[in-house]
């Protein structure tokens, strides 16, 4: 049942977001392992609508944030108001309070209003004058973040990075699907009369069976190698944290479930590793974002034993 369920999401979707399905596959493998998801790249990708997609498609509640510069933290999160009739404050939720949350161009806004989303995706809560407010269940953020050479973008900080789980790039689309698009329908007039495929229910469903998938103790020296790997090396500022490899292995599950496996296999690992190590492996020296070179240069440094 589980894998009906992966297999009715990533095909409905396909059918909106064309030419695009180890990108969609990527973004589902993320959600089941139960991460936050970055996309990456320029305006106009579809990068906004794969997040409408995968709520409308899963029955989720959806907020969308739009980050600019004067956003504040409290509009992310909510505000307490002093209520007259009962002489107290009364906290007011913001929009972070959904299922699924798109912070869309999450680097136009300030580093002090890109933190608040840390708690939140961490530990799934917030705090508020001395008050902590459980999150609902499930719950995700997916971020888009425009090219850091745009103007008026901020850099996001290491440890935003680090609680997204996989970044992903779009790209632009082939010429079949380019063509598809533009002698169309409008995407948003289809994703309008799209009903959802599964319910929240089965959601939790599906990352009950991808944290029940088999990971030997070869496969966890293997991890235990990459991470190795990145802190050895002298091409890293630093290397991947333990929770990058909880993450990698999760995603993995996660990965090897929607493939019809009751097991992890290297390849998975391989597959996942670049979306997960590339928004947190820094070059020694001038700080720059590893490249997918030095990434690929890793993974062939490793052998599988």
């Amino acid at each position: 049942m589980p894998l009906h369920h992966a297999n009715r999401l990533l095909e409905t979707s396909g059918r909106i977001i064309l030419g695009k399905e180890r990108e969609l596959r990527l973004a589902l493998a993320c959600l089941v392992a139960r991460g936050h998801l970055l996309i990456e790249d320029v305006p106009g990708v579809g990068k906004t609508t794969l997040a409408h997609v995968l709520a409308r498609l899963m029955g989720l509640q959806f907020q969308r944030i739009q980050f600019t510069s004067d956003l504040l933290p409290a509009d992310i999160l909510g505000v307490s108001v002093f209520d007259r009739d009962t002489s107290a404050f009364r906290f007011h939720p913001g929009p972070v309070f959904a299922q699924l949350i798109l912070a869309d161009e999450i680097n136009r806004a300030t580093p002090k209003t890109q933190s608040a989303l840390l708690e939140a995706m961490e530990e799934r809560q917030v705090t508020a004058d001395g008050n902590t407010f459980a999150l609902p269940e499930p719950f995700f953020v997916i971020a888009t973040q425009n090219p850091a050479h745009q103007i008026g973008t901020f850099p996001l900080p290491e440890s935003q990075l680090d609680r997204f789980l996989l970044r992903i790039r779009l790209g632009y689309p082939d010429r079949d699907a380019e063509r598809a698009l533009l002698m169309g329908e409008d995407r948003r007039e289809l994703l309008e009369r799209q009903s959802s495929v599964i319910n929240p229910a089965a959601l939790i469903e599906l990352q009950q069976a991808a944290a029940r998938v088999h990971v030997g103790d070869a496969l966890v020296d293997y991890v235990q190698a990459l991470l190795g790997a990145t802190r050895n090396s002298p091409e890293f500022a630093g290397g991947l944290s333990p929770r990058a490899g909880l993450g990698l292995l999760a995603a993995a599950r996660a990965w090897a479930l929607i493939d019809g496996r009751d097991h992890v296999l290297p390849d998975d690992v391989q597959t996942l590793f670049p979306h997960v190590a590339a928004h947190r492996l820094h070059l020694a020296g001038d700080g720059r974002p590893a490249p997918p070179a030095s990434i690929t240069r890793l993974l062939q440094g490793v052998a599988v034993r």
